[in-house]
Protein backbone atom coordinates (compact mmCIF):
# COMPACT_ATOMS: atom_id res chain seq x y z
CA UNK A 1 0.00 0.00 0.00
CA UNK A 2 2.03 2.79 -1.10
CA UNK A 3 0.04 6.53 -0.49
CA UNK A 4 -1.09 6.72 -3.76
CA UNK A 5 -2.86 3.06 -3.40
CA UNK A 6 -2.27 1.45 -6.61
CA UNK A 7 -5.25 1.23 -9.41
CA UNK A 8 -7.99 3.25 -6.69
CA UNK A 9 -7.74 2.23 -7.50
CA UNK A 10 5.17 -8.63 6.72
CA UNK A 11 6.21 -16.73 18.50
CA UNK A 12 8.99 -14.28 18.90
CA UNK A 13 11.45 -12.39 16.81
CA UNK A 14 13.73 -14.62 15.14
CA UNK A 15 16.27 -16.04 16.96
CA UNK A 16 17.87 -17.75 13.79
CA UNK A 17 17.39 -17.11 9.97
CA UNK A 18 15.20 -20.74 9.55
CA UNK A 19 15.76 -20.87 5.39
CA UNK A 20 15.22 -24.72 3.97
CA UNK A 21 18.57 -26.24 2.82
CA UNK A 22 20.52 -23.73 4.99
CA UNK A 23 22.67 -24.07 8.21
CA UNK A 24 20.79 -21.50 10.57
CA UNK A 25 22.55 -18.71 11.84
CA UNK A 26 22.33 -18.42 15.68
CA UNK A 27 22.69 -14.51 15.82
CA UNK A 28 22.01 -12.55 12.44
CA UNK A 29 24.13 -9.80 14.33
CA UNK A 30 27.09 -11.24 15.29
CA UNK A 31 27.71 -13.04 11.93
CA UNK A 32 30.73 -11.66 9.31
CA UNK A 33 28.25 -9.08 6.77
CA UNK A 34 28.09 -10.72 3.70
CA UNK A 35 30.35 -9.36 0.90
CA UNK A 36 28.45 -7.98 -2.15
CA UNK A 37 29.38 -9.84 -4.59
CA UNK A 38 31.00 -7.81 -7.94
CA UNK A 39 31.10 -4.62 -5.60
CA UNK A 40 33.54 -2.56 -3.62
CA UNK A 41 32.98 -1.58 -0.37
CA UNK A 42 32.27 1.88 -1.04
CA UNK A 43 29.26 1.92 -3.62
CA UNK A 44 29.68 3.95 -7.35
CA UNK A 45 27.31 6.82 -7.16
CA UNK A 46 26.62 8.27 -10.31
CA UNK A 47 23.77 10.06 -12.44
CA UNK A 48 20.17 8.78 -11.69
CA UNK A 49 17.92 7.59 -14.72
CA UNK A 50 16.53 10.34 -17.10
CA UNK A 51 12.97 10.20 -15.14
CA UNK A 52 14.35 10.22 -11.74
CA UNK A 53 14.35 14.18 -11.66
CA UNK A 54 16.56 15.48 -8.70
CA UNK A 55 19.23 17.41 -9.30
CA UNK A 56 21.28 16.25 -6.02
CA UNK A 57 19.90 12.35 -5.88
CA UNK A 58 22.76 9.98 -7.16
CA UNK A 59 21.83 6.60 -8.28
CA UNK A 60 23.55 3.11 -8.36
CA UNK A 61 22.89 -0.75 -8.46
CA UNK A 62 24.34 -3.48 -6.42
CA UNK A 63 23.83 -7.63 -6.96
CA UNK A 64 22.22 -9.54 -4.85
CA UNK A 65 21.62 -13.23 -4.62
CA UNK A 66 18.11 -14.22 -6.27
CA UNK A 67 18.10 -17.19 -3.89
CA UNK A 68 19.63 -16.48 -0.38
CA UNK A 69 20.11 -20.16 0.34
CA UNK A 70 23.11 -19.70 -2.97
CA UNK A 71 24.70 -16.53 -2.14
CA UNK A 72 26.68 -17.53 -4.78
CA UNK A 73 24.14 -18.42 -7.28
CA UNK A 74 22.16 -16.61 -9.76
CA UNK A 75 22.33 -12.59 -9.01
CA UNK A 76 19.97 -10.11 -9.49
CA UNK A 77 20.04 -6.30 -9.34
CA UNK A 78 18.77 -3.91 -7.11
CA UNK A 79 18.84 -0.10 -7.97
CA UNK A 80 19.66 2.29 -5.12
CA UNK A 81 19.60 6.33 -4.86
CA UNK A 82 21.03 8.85 -2.56
CA UNK A 83 20.65 12.25 -1.43
CA UNK A 84 23.80 12.94 0.75
CA UNK A 85 23.88 14.99 3.58
CA UNK A 86 25.63 18.25 2.93
CA UNK A 87 26.85 18.88 6.15
CA UNK A 88 29.80 16.07 6.62
CA UNK A 89 29.90 17.49 10.18
CA UNK A 90 26.77 16.49 11.37
CA UNK A 91 25.86 12.97 9.26
CA UNK A 92 25.23 10.47 11.92
CA UNK A 93 24.85 7.18 9.06
CA UNK A 94 22.38 6.88 6.57
CA UNK A 95 18.13 6.60 6.70
CA UNK A 96 17.08 4.09 4.25
CA UNK A 97 13.40 5.31 3.04
CA UNK A 98 10.55 3.13 1.61
CA UNK A 99 6.95 4.52 0.40
CA UNK A 100 4.80 1.38 0.50
CA UNK A 101 3.42 -0.81 -1.91
CA UNK A 102 3.59 -3.75 -2.06
CA UNK A 103 5.24 -2.94 -5.98
CA UNK A 104 5.55 0.65 -5.52
CA UNK A 105 9.15 2.33 -6.59
CA UNK A 106 11.40 4.39 -4.22
CA UNK A 107 14.27 4.97 -5.44
CA UNK A 108 13.09 8.69 -6.20
CA UNK A 109 11.75 8.53 -2.82
CA UNK A 110 14.44 10.57 -0.89
CA UNK A 111 13.65 13.92 -3.08
CA UNK A 112 9.81 13.28 -2.53
CA UNK A 113 10.95 13.67 0.91
CA UNK A 114 12.99 16.53 1.06
CA UNK A 115 10.44 18.11 -1.51
CA UNK A 116 7.71 17.35 1.26
CA UNK A 117 8.83 18.66 3.97
CA UNK A 118 11.70 16.66 5.47
CA UNK A 119 12.89 18.84 8.15
CA UNK A 120 16.67 20.09 7.41
CA UNK A 121 18.01 18.90 10.50
CA UNK A 122 17.42 15.51 9.03
CA UNK A 123 18.84 15.87 6.14
CA UNK A 124 22.08 16.93 7.23
CA UNK A 125 21.94 14.21 9.74
CA UNK A 126 21.90 11.30 7.17
CA UNK A 127 22.51 10.26 4.24
CA UNK A 128 19.00 9.43 2.62
CA UNK A 129 18.89 6.45 0.07
CA UNK A 130 15.90 4.87 -1.64
CA UNK A 131 15.65 1.68 -3.48
CA UNK A 132 13.44 -0.16 -6.19
CA UNK A 133 12.70 -3.35 -4.34
CA UNK A 134 13.47 -6.35 -5.79
CA UNK A 135 10.95 -6.91 -8.66
CA UNK A 136 9.83 -3.24 -8.87
CA UNK A 137 11.00 -0.76 -11.37
CA UNK A 138 14.75 -0.79 -12.28
CA UNK A 139 15.24 -3.59 -9.66
CA UNK A 140 14.61 -6.97 -12.01
CA UNK A 141 11.48 -6.08 -12.56
CA UNK A 142 8.47 -8.79 -12.94
CA UNK A 143 5.84 -9.01 -15.11
CA UNK A 144 2.45 -10.81 -15.35
CA UNK A 145 1.39 -10.09 -18.51
CA UNK A 146 -1.80 -8.49 -17.21
CA UNK A 147 -4.26 -6.67 -19.22
CA UNK A 148 -5.10 -3.13 -17.97
CA UNK A 149 -8.74 -4.97 -17.14
CA UNK A 150 -6.53 -7.51 -15.03
CA UNK A 151 -4.33 -4.77 -13.01
CA UNK A 152 -7.71 -3.51 -11.66
CA UNK A 153 -9.60 -6.39 -10.66
CA UNK A 154 -6.66 -8.23 -9.20
CA UNK A 155 -6.14 -5.01 -6.81
CA UNK A 156 -9.91 -4.86 -5.54
CA UNK A 157 -12.18 -7.97 -6.67
CA UNK A 158 -15.80 -7.07 -8.39
CA UNK A 159 -18.43 -6.34 -4.88
CA UNK A 160 -19.98 -9.33 -4.31
CA UNK A 161 -23.39 -9.19 -3.50
CA UNK A 162 -24.26 -12.86 -3.36
CA UNK A 163 -22.10 -16.50 -3.27
CA UNK A 164 -22.45 -16.79 -6.86
CA UNK A 165 -20.95 -13.53 -7.65
CA UNK A 166 -17.36 -14.75 -5.76
CA UNK A 167 -17.89 -18.27 -7.58
CA UNK A 168 -17.97 -15.86 -10.72
CA UNK A 169 -14.71 -14.42 -9.92
CA UNK A 170 -12.75 -17.09 -9.25
CA UNK A 171 -12.20 -18.41 -13.02
CA UNK A 172 -10.69 -14.69 -13.44
CA UNK A 173 -8.32 -14.98 -10.42
CA UNK A 174 -6.97 -18.53 -11.18
CA UNK A 175 -6.03 -16.78 -14.93
CA UNK A 176 -4.29 -14.13 -13.42
CA UNK A 177 -2.10 -16.61 -11.04
CA UNK A 178 -1.45 -18.48 -14.11
CA UNK A 179 0.18 -16.40 -16.19
CA UNK A 180 1.78 -14.91 -12.98
CA UNK A 181 3.12 -18.90 -12.92
CA UNK A 182 4.00 -19.12 -17.09
CA UNK A 183 5.41 -15.28 -17.35
CA UNK A 184 9.07 -14.79 -18.55
CA UNK A 185 9.93 -13.67 -14.81
CA UNK A 186 8.25 -16.72 -12.92
CA UNK A 187 11.58 -17.99 -11.90
CA UNK A 188 11.82 -14.98 -9.21
CA UNK A 189 8.25 -16.34 -8.20
CA UNK A 190 9.41 -18.18 -4.96
CA UNK A 191 11.92 -15.70 -4.16
CA UNK A 192 10.45 -11.96 -4.51
CA UNK A 193 9.14 -11.87 -1.15
CA UNK A 194 9.29 -9.10 2.07
CA UNK A 195 11.73 -11.46 3.82
CA UNK A 196 14.50 -11.34 0.87
CA UNK A 197 13.96 -7.85 0.55
CA UNK A 198 14.98 -7.36 3.93
CA UNK A 199 18.11 -9.33 3.69
CA UNK A 200 18.68 -7.15 0.41
CA UNK A 201 18.31 -3.98 2.77
CA UNK A 202 20.94 -5.00 4.63
CA UNK A 203 23.36 -5.69 1.82
CA UNK A 204 22.80 -2.40 1.32
CA UNK A 205 24.08 -1.32 4.62
CA UNK A 206 26.89 -3.43 3.92
CA UNK A 207 27.80 -2.04 0.71
CA UNK A 208 27.43 1.35 2.05
CA UNK A 209 29.99 0.57 4.53
CA UNK A 210 27.57 1.22 7.48
CA UNK A 211 27.63 -0.63 11.10
CA UNK A 212 23.81 0.36 11.39
CA UNK A 213 21.32 1.92 9.14
CA UNK A 214 18.13 4.26 10.35
CA UNK A 215 14.69 3.36 8.48
CA UNK A 216 11.55 5.13 7.59
CA UNK A 217 9.06 3.05 5.79
CA UNK A 218 5.29 3.81 5.30
CA UNK A 219 2.32 1.79 4.69
CA UNK A 220 3.68 -1.57 3.50
CA UNK A 221 6.63 -0.13 4.50
CA UNK A 222 5.99 -0.24 8.18
CA UNK A 223 6.11 -4.40 7.28
CA UNK A 224 9.32 -4.27 5.29
CA UNK A 225 10.83 -2.14 8.16
CA UNK A 226 9.24 -4.49 10.91
CA UNK A 227 10.74 -7.58 9.49
CA UNK A 228 14.25 -6.14 9.04
CA UNK A 229 14.46 -5.61 12.66
CA UNK A 230 13.44 -8.65 13.31
CA UNK A 231 15.50 -10.51 11.06
CA UNK A 232 18.75 -7.85 12.19
CA UNK A 233 17.58 -6.74 15.52
CA UNK A 234 20.92 -5.52 16.13
CA UNK A 235 21.57 -3.89 12.83
CA UNK A 236 19.00 -1.13 13.19
CA UNK A 237 19.30 2.49 14.66
CA UNK A 238 16.08 4.62 14.35
CA UNK A 239 13.47 2.79 13.03
CA UNK A 240 10.35 4.77 12.27
CA UNK A 241 7.07 2.71 10.65
CA UNK A 242 4.52 5.39 9.85
CA UNK A 243 0.69 4.12 8.73
CA UNK A 244 0.88 0.42 9.91
CA UNK A 245 0.17 -3.20 8.57
CA UNK A 246 -0.67 -5.48 11.45
CA UNK A 247 1.91 -7.94 12.28
CA UNK A 248 1.11 -10.51 9.94
CA UNK A 249 2.50 -8.42 7.21
CA UNK A 250 0.35 -7.54 4.25
CA UNK A 251 -1.62 -10.88 4.23
CA UNK A 252 -5.21 -11.87 3.60
CA UNK A 253 -6.40 -9.84 7.03
CA UNK A 254 -4.97 -6.85 5.72
CA UNK A 255 -7.27 -7.17 2.94
CA UNK A 256 -10.49 -7.62 4.31
CA UNK A 257 -9.22 -4.70 6.90
CA UNK A 258 -9.36 -2.31 3.84
CA UNK A 259 -12.89 -2.16 3.96
CA UNK A 260 -12.96 -1.28 7.87
CA UNK A 261 -10.74 1.39 6.82
CA UNK A 262 -12.92 2.82 4.55
CA UNK A 263 -15.49 2.64 7.16
CA UNK A 264 -13.35 4.73 9.91
CA UNK A 265 -12.52 7.28 7.15
CA UNK A 266 -15.86 8.17 5.82
CA UNK A 267 -17.08 10.13 9.01
CA UNK A 268 -14.46 12.78 7.67
CA UNK A 269 -15.66 13.08 3.99
CA UNK A 270 -19.42 13.21 5.79
CA UNK A 271 -18.43 16.22 7.34
CA UNK A 272 -16.88 17.91 4.85
CA UNK A 273 -19.70 17.14 2.24
CA UNK A 274 -22.46 17.74 4.76
CA UNK A 275 -20.68 21.50 4.92
CA UNK A 276 -20.81 22.16 1.44
CA UNK A 277 -24.33 21.94 -0.27
CA UNK A 278 -23.10 23.45 -3.32
CA UNK A 279 -22.21 20.01 -3.97
CA UNK A 280 -25.81 18.22 -3.45
CA UNK A 281 -24.39 15.09 -1.69
CA UNK A 282 -26.85 15.69 1.36
CA UNK A 283 -26.71 18.47 4.61
CA UNK A 284 -26.40 15.76 6.96
CA UNK A 285 -23.67 12.65 7.52
CA UNK A 286 -26.58 10.44 7.48
CA UNK A 287 -27.62 11.86 3.85
CA UNK A 288 -24.50 11.73 2.71
CA UNK A 289 -24.03 8.30 3.74
CA UNK A 290 -27.16 7.70 1.76
CA UNK A 291 -25.47 9.16 -1.39
CA UNK A 292 -23.45 6.59 -1.36
CA UNK A 293 -25.06 3.76 -1.32
CA UNK A 294 -27.32 5.34 -4.22
CA UNK A 295 -24.79 5.77 -6.72
CA UNK A 296 -23.00 3.09 -5.99
CA UNK A 297 -26.30 0.94 -6.81
CA UNK A 298 -27.03 2.92 -9.44
CA UNK A 299 -23.76 2.49 -11.20
CA UNK A 300 -23.46 -1.32 -10.25
CA UNK A 301 -27.32 -1.31 -12.34
CA UNK A 302 -25.97 1.00 -15.03
CA UNK A 303 -22.57 2.38 -15.35
CA UNK A 304 -22.04 6.11 -16.25
CA UNK A 305 -19.15 7.11 -18.96
CA UNK A 306 -17.81 3.62 -18.04
CA UNK A 307 -18.18 3.95 -14.49
CA UNK A 308 -19.80 1.04 -12.81
CA UNK A 309 -20.82 0.29 -9.20
CA UNK A 310 -16.89 -0.99 -8.33
CA UNK A 311 -15.05 1.82 -9.54
CA UNK A 312 -16.99 4.62 -7.80
CA UNK A 313 -15.55 2.24 -4.58
CA UNK A 314 -12.22 2.24 -5.33
CA UNK A 315 -12.02 5.94 -6.68
CA UNK A 316 -13.72 7.12 -3.11
CA UNK A 317 -11.47 5.10 -0.95
CA UNK A 318 -8.54 6.29 -3.17
CA UNK A 319 -9.25 9.47 -2.61
CA UNK A 320 -9.95 9.44 1.54
CA UNK A 321 -6.18 8.90 1.37
CA UNK A 322 -6.05 12.53 2.18
CA UNK A 323 -7.81 15.51 3.37
CA UNK A 324 -6.54 17.44 0.31
CA UNK A 325 -8.90 14.71 -1.90
CA UNK A 326 -12.07 15.76 -0.64
CA UNK A 327 -13.17 18.64 -3.24
CA UNK A 328 -11.89 16.30 -5.78
CA UNK A 329 -13.72 13.50 -4.59
CA UNK A 330 -16.98 15.84 -4.03
CA UNK A 331 -16.80 16.77 -7.46
CA UNK A 332 -16.63 13.54 -9.01
CA UNK A 333 -19.44 11.99 -6.82
CA UNK A 334 -21.63 15.20 -8.34
CA UNK A 335 -20.55 14.26 -11.54
CA UNK A 336 -21.52 10.43 -11.50
CA UNK A 337 -24.79 12.12 -9.56
CA UNK A 338 -25.57 14.54 -12.39
CA UNK A 339 -24.17 12.38 -15.42
CA UNK A 340 -22.09 15.66 -15.82
CA UNK A 341 -18.63 14.99 -17.57
CA UNK A 342 -16.37 13.06 -15.71
CA UNK A 343 -12.46 13.85 -15.98
CA UNK A 344 -10.54 11.28 -17.34
CA UNK A 345 -8.69 9.34 -14.42
CA UNK A 346 -4.85 8.85 -15.88
CA UNK A 347 -3.43 5.26 -15.37
CA UNK A 348 -0.28 4.88 -13.26
CA UNK A 349 2.84 4.40 -14.71
CA UNK A 350 4.39 0.69 -14.65
CA UNK A 351 0.98 -0.11 -13.58
CA UNK A 352 1.57 -3.83 -15.19
CA UNK A 353 4.74 -4.10 -13.01
CA UNK A 354 3.34 -2.20 -10.27
CA UNK A 355 0.42 -5.14 -9.59
CA UNK A 356 2.43 -7.87 -10.59
CA UNK A 357 5.52 -7.05 -8.07
CA UNK A 358 2.44 -6.71 -5.83
CA UNK A 359 1.07 -10.06 -6.30
CA UNK A 360 4.72 -11.62 -6.06
CA UNK A 361 4.93 -10.95 -2.76
CA UNK A 362 1.53 -10.85 -0.97
CA UNK A 363 0.82 -14.24 -2.48
CA UNK A 364 4.42 -15.35 -1.92
CA UNK A 365 4.92 -14.22 1.60
CA UNK A 366 1.80 -15.86 3.41
CA UNK A 367 -1.16 -18.59 2.52
CA UNK A 368 -4.36 -17.79 1.55
CA UNK A 369 -7.54 -18.97 2.03
CA UNK A 370 -7.62 -21.72 -0.93
CA UNK A 371 -11.24 -22.34 -1.41
CA UNK A 372 -13.65 -20.73 -2.60
CA UNK A 373 -16.21 -21.55 -0.01
CA UNK A 374 -14.13 -19.83 2.50
CA UNK A 375 -14.57 -16.44 0.20
CA UNK A 376 -18.14 -16.85 0.00
CA UNK A 377 -17.97 -17.04 3.75
CA UNK A 378 -15.99 -14.27 4.26
CA UNK A 379 -17.85 -12.41 1.80
CA UNK A 380 -20.67 -12.53 3.64
CA UNK A 381 -19.70 -11.51 7.02
CA UNK A 382 -18.03 -8.60 5.60
CA UNK A 383 -20.56 -7.83 3.42
CA UNK A 384 -22.87 -7.01 6.67
CA UNK A 385 -20.17 -5.73 8.56
CA UNK A 386 -18.59 -3.09 6.30
CA UNK A 387 -21.49 -2.72 3.79
CA UNK A 388 -19.64 0.28 1.54
CA UNK A 389 -16.70 -1.72 0.84
CA UNK A 390 -16.56 -5.42 2.78
CA UNK A 391 -18.15 -7.56 0.05
CA UNK A 392 -15.03 -6.50 -2.78
CA UNK A 393 -12.03 -6.61 -0.08
CA UNK A 394 -13.06 -10.35 1.65
CA UNK A 395 -13.99 -11.30 -2.45
CA UNK A 396 -11.85 -14.15 -3.91
CA UNK A 397 -8.29 -12.66 -6.07
CA UNK A 398 -4.98 -14.37 -7.42
CA UNK A 399 -3.50 -15.66 -4.01
CA UNK A 400 -6.73 -18.27 -3.78
CA UNK A 401 -4.71 -19.84 -6.78
CA UNK A 402 -0.91 -19.14 -6.17
CA UNK A 403 1.07 -21.91 -8.05
CA UNK A 404 4.25 -22.09 -5.79
CA UNK A 405 5.22 -23.12 -2.62
CA UNK A 406 6.73 -21.06 -0.19
CA UNK A 407 10.48 -20.90 0.28
CA UNK A 408 10.23 -20.16 4.12
CA UNK A 409 7.38 -19.47 6.57
CA UNK A 410 6.53 -15.26 7.26
CA UNK A 411 9.10 -13.99 9.73
CA UNK A 412 6.94 -13.45 13.30
CA UNK A 413 7.38 -10.49 15.12
CA UNK A 414 7.85 -10.25 18.01
CA UNK A 415 9.44 -8.11 21.21
CA UNK A 416 12.93 -9.44 21.34
CA UNK A 417 15.39 -6.79 20.38
CA UNK A 418 16.92 -3.10 21.38
CA UNK A 419 14.07 -0.48 22.21
CA UNK A 420 14.40 1.01 18.97
CA UNK A 421 11.33 1.54 17.25
CA UNK A 422 8.91 4.37 16.80
CA UNK A 423 5.27 3.72 15.24
CA UNK A 424 3.18 6.54 13.62
CA UNK A 425 0.12 5.99 13.30
CA UNK A 426 -3.67 8.32 12.06
CA UNK A 427 -6.59 7.37 13.82
CA UNK A 428 -8.66 6.73 10.62
CA UNK A 429 -6.32 6.01 8.23
CA UNK A 430 -8.51 3.82 5.47
CA UNK A 431 -5.23 2.00 4.11
CA UNK A 432 -3.50 0.98 7.42
CA UNK A 433 -6.16 1.11 10.17
CA UNK A 434 -5.36 1.92 13.61
CA UNK A 435 -6.40 -1.67 14.66
CA UNK A 436 -3.67 -3.25 12.82
CA UNK A 437 -1.19 -1.06 14.24
CA UNK A 438 -2.34 -1.54 17.83
CA UNK A 439 -1.92 -5.23 17.04
CA UNK A 440 1.85 -4.68 15.46
CA UNK A 441 2.14 -2.44 18.81
CA UNK A 442 0.89 -5.24 20.91
CA UNK A 443 3.47 -7.35 19.31
CA UNK A 444 6.82 -5.43 19.80
CA UNK A 445 6.13 -5.20 23.37
CA UNK A 446 8.62 -2.67 24.76
CA UNK A 447 10.74 -2.83 21.58
CA UNK A 448 8.42 -0.07 20.32
CA UNK A 449 6.35 3.31 21.23
CA UNK A 450 3.82 4.27 18.90
CA UNK A 451 2.39 7.76 18.85
CA UNK A 452 -1.32 8.56 17.37
CA UNK A 453 -2.29 11.73 15.67
CA UNK A 454 -6.23 12.38 16.05
CA UNK A 455 -6.57 13.03 12.01
CA UNK A 456 -7.62 11.22 9.13
CA UNK A 457 -5.82 10.29 5.63
CA UNK A 458 -2.61 7.64 4.61
CA UNK A 459 0.45 8.81 6.24
CA UNK A 460 1.98 11.08 9.20
CA UNK A 461 5.76 11.98 8.53
CA UNK A 462 6.51 14.45 6.67
CA UNK A 463 3.13 15.03 4.86
CA UNK A 464 0.79 15.14 7.84
CA UNK A 465 -0.62 18.12 9.29
CA UNK A 466 -0.41 16.50 13.27
CA UNK A 467 2.88 18.97 14.50
CA UNK A 468 2.69 16.54 17.35
CA UNK A 469 3.06 13.44 15.62
CA UNK A 470 5.69 15.04 13.10
CA UNK A 471 7.56 16.52 15.86
CA UNK A 472 8.07 13.35 18.01
CA UNK A 473 9.45 11.34 14.62
CA UNK A 474 11.87 14.31 14.42
CA UNK A 475 13.04 14.46 17.63
CA UNK A 476 13.75 10.48 17.40
CA UNK A 477 15.48 10.35 14.20
CA UNK A 478 17.53 13.73 15.34
CA UNK A 479 18.59 12.64 18.81
CA UNK A 480 17.31 9.24 19.70
CA UNK A 481 14.44 10.23 22.02
CA UNK A 482 11.36 8.57 22.19
CA UNK A 483 8.11 9.80 23.88
CA UNK A 484 8.28 7.61 27.50
CA UNK A 485 5.36 5.71 26.69
CA UNK A 486 2.72 5.69 24.16
CA UNK A 487 1.37 9.22 23.07
CA UNK A 488 -1.40 10.16 21.58
CA UNK A 489 -1.87 13.73 19.67
CA UNK A 490 -4.72 15.52 19.83
CA UNK A 491 -6.44 17.15 16.38
CA UNK A 492 -4.99 20.18 14.72
CA UNK A 493 -7.12 22.83 12.68
CA UNK A 494 -6.94 22.46 9.14
CA UNK A 495 -4.91 25.40 7.22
Amino acid sequence: MRRTLPLAIAATTLATIAIPGVPAVANPDTAAAMPVRGHPDTVRWGPCPEKVASPRLECSTLDVPLDYRNPDGRQIEIAISRLASQEPSKRRGVLLTNPGGPGGAGLDYPAILAGSGLPQKVLDLYDVIGFDPRGVGRSTPVSCDLTREQQYRGNFPPYAHTAADVAKEAPNARAIAGQCATSRTAWMLPHTTTANTARDMDRIRTALGEPKLSYLGASYGTSLGAVYTTMFPKRGDRVVLDSNLGPGGYDYTVMRMFARGLEDRFPDFEKFAAAHPEYGLGTTPEQVTAKYFDLAGRLEEKPVQGIGGMEFRGFTFDRLYADGFMPELAEFWQAVDTDRPVPAIPPLPNAENLMAARFYVICGDTRWPGTVREYQRNVAVDRLKYPMLGASTAGIGPCAFWPTERAEPPVRIGDRGPSNVLMVQNERDPGTPLAGAQKLRRAFGERATMVTADQGGHGVYPFGRNTCAKDAVTAFLTSGQRPSRDLACAAEPSK
